[in-house]
């Protein structure tokens, strides 16, 4: 049975709040995958909690990021209508 990586997924989660979004997209896809292998028994499941809550801090990291791609471009398409 494989490790679970709980506390490195928190982390990234932690970070992607913090201080990079893209480490909320590592942690929401580390921390699907580390589920499903809990699930399935080839990975210790001792670390589910800690790998659930940070693929939530991933998740809300990575709308956080969305979000601000959307906003970016408004900003840029707006400007772009206004000049004309």
């Amino acid at each position: 049975m494989k490790p679970h990586r709980g506390v490195l997924i928190l982390v990234f989660g932690i970070l992607g709040l913090v201080v990079c979004q893209l480490f909320g997209i590592a942690a929401w896809l580390m921390g699907n995958t580390d589920l499903e292998e809990m699930s399935v028994g080839r990975m210790d499941p001792s670390g589910r909690d800690l790998t659930k809550a940070g693929r939530i801090c991933g998740m809300v990291a990575t709308a956080i990021l969305v979000f601000q791609i959307i906003i970016l471009v408004v900003v840029v398409i707006s400007m772009g209508i206004l000049r004309h």
